[in-house]
């Protein structure tokens, strides 16, 4: 049944104010953590299997389930090179990371490096250089660009191409490992990671060009994260440390195509993408070359200096001019935001809260905050006025020089990364097959992170070198629980 404007309009007045009522009694809620093990709300999905990152937000209605199931088979594509018979499928390339998304974020979880010998695919490398004229100042000042590009290669190194074109070349990793003594006399070796490109097919890099690997990260939860409030995040920032305790939040800014305005960064890395929908038509147009309205790059990553790459046919379509028409990107956005973030495991074991306790105490909530409440969206109902736990505060932190990529993104600086949200964290391994965490998974596990930790982390890494093995594992036993 289609509702009258007026109907409409009463039901959307009725929305905002349960979403009031709601919301009245749940900030305090997301101070206290998480009730139940319910992380995001009625949104909260139950499956604990290698599919729990795949599952539709637990609060949607079965009417709705069919766009997510439409959306996740968009989402799991192989796209083919253009020209091809499959006109709905082509247009891949010429250079990209991937054929399809699932590629990346297998069973929508992370990412990880590549074993010795084998291409990333899981994971990219970003290329960018110091900007080189006004146009490139301007566009950075204005928002419109957050990176000046390297000029051959563009902003990422593309391990893949179409038939007849080569590809731009591959990354390489190399580990040497250090011990770390923790104060009960258990050695922890962490591997340090060197970076390079090797296999060049269009000439040396730019001298000065910044290199910064980059894993997927996992989808669950990226539509709750939307939808909390600007305000709520900016409540947390405090980028002079005016509290002096040691934590300067700041955020990122960013241009958003989706809304035409500069916008709050949220996702990403360093908080490089301010909505989910500016977000998957930016992996489309970078990591598989399509084209969407939103960004029209039908040539996707190719640079003005590769000419072979841009006289190739495109899978443009006859009537909107893209590869990824408005409908097929809709639908990928409403998949990608309805991920559902699994519930807490065990929230009551005695060791899990004992150890969320110590969480707090050492001061890791002081970046990864616990909760927040959701906005209200009549159009995203699954979404809206829900207390969730993604223990972040989607702000950017200096992480010290172990973790700097020394390359600087929009406002974050080269040693600044945005808090990463840990929910679903004890659920890596059963979805992913592995357990690596950072940026660039060099982490190998939970603990191996926070010895990462650095600058405004300092302190709280400390006071976890210095914990008894005991407070240790149950500290652990929290995280994975997440």
């Amino acid at each position: 049944m289609r509702l009258t404007r007026s109907a409409r309009n009463k039901r959307a007045v009725a929305f905002a104010a349960l979403a009031v009522l709601l919301t009245a009694g749940a900030a305090q809620a997301a101070d206290e953590g998480p009730q139940n093990g319910l992380l995001a709300g009625t949104a909260t999905g139950r499956r604990f299997d290698a599919t729990a990152f795949s599952q539709p937000s637990a609060n949607m209605s079965f009417e709705r389930q069919l766009d997510f199931k439409v959306g996740d088979g968009i989402f799991r594509k192989l796209w083919v090179p253009a020209p091809s018979s499959t006109k709905a499928s082509d247009g891949l390339g010429p250079l990209y990371n991937a054929r399809s998304c699932q590629s990346c974020h297998i069973r929508d979880g992370r990412g990880q490096p590549p074993a010795g010998g084998e291409a990333a695919v899981s994971m990219v490398l970003r290329l960018s250089i110091p900007p080189r004229s006004d146009d490139d100042r301007r566009a950075l000042s204005s928002f419109m660009r957050s990176v000046t590009p390297e000029p051959v290669y563009g902003g990422q190194l593309q391990g893949f191409s179409v038939n007849g074109l080569l590809a731009e070349g591959r990354m390489t990793i190399d580990y040497s490992e250090y011990p770390v003594t923790l104060a009960d006399g258990e050695v922890i070796l962490l591997r340090r990671p060197r970076y390079g490109a090797v296999g060049l097919n269009y000439g040396p890099l730019h001298r000065q060009t910044m290199l910064s690997p980059r894993v997927a990260p996992p989808m669950i939860g990226l539509g709750l994260l939307e939808l909390i409030p600007e305000a709520a995040i900016l409540q947390h920032a405090d980028p002079e440390d005016g509290n002096g305790d040691g934590i300067a939040g700041k955020p990122n800014q960013t241009w958003s195509h989706a809304e035409d305005r500069v916008m709050l960064g949220r996702f990403g890395w360093k908080g490089g993408m301010p909505t989910v929908a500016d977000q998957v038509a930016d992996a489309f147009a970078t990591d598989l070359g399509l084209s969407t309205h939103l960004v029209r790059a039908s040539h996707g990553d190719c640079t003005a200096a590769q000419t072979d790459c841009l006289a190739l046919p495109t899978g443009d379509d006859a009537r909107e001019r893209v590869e990824v028409p408005r409908k097929m990107l809709d639908l990928v956005i409403f998949y990608a935001r309805n991920l559902a973030v699994p519930a807490q495991r065990h929230p009551r074991d005695p060791a899990v809260l004992r150890g969320q306790a110590l969480f707090a105490a050492v001061g890791c909530s002081g970046c990864h905050v616990p909760g927040f409440v959701t906005g209200s969206d009549p159009a995203r109902p699954e979404q809206s006025a829900q207390t969730v736990f993604p223990y972040t505060d989607l702000l950017l932190h200096d992480m010290g020089e172990g973790l700097a990529d020394e390359r600087p993104e929009g406002q974050a600086n080269g040693r600044q990364w945005r808090t990463p949200p840990l929910w679903g964290i004890g659920m890596a391994r059963t979805v992913s097959g592995h357990d690596t965490l950072l940026h660039d998974g060099r982490a190998r596990g939970a603990l191996e992170a926070i010895l990462w930790h650095g600058g405004e982390a300092e302190a709280a890494r400390a006071r976890v070198q210095r914990m008894s093995r005991s407070e240790r594992a149950d500290l652990l036993a929290f995280i994975q629980s997440l």
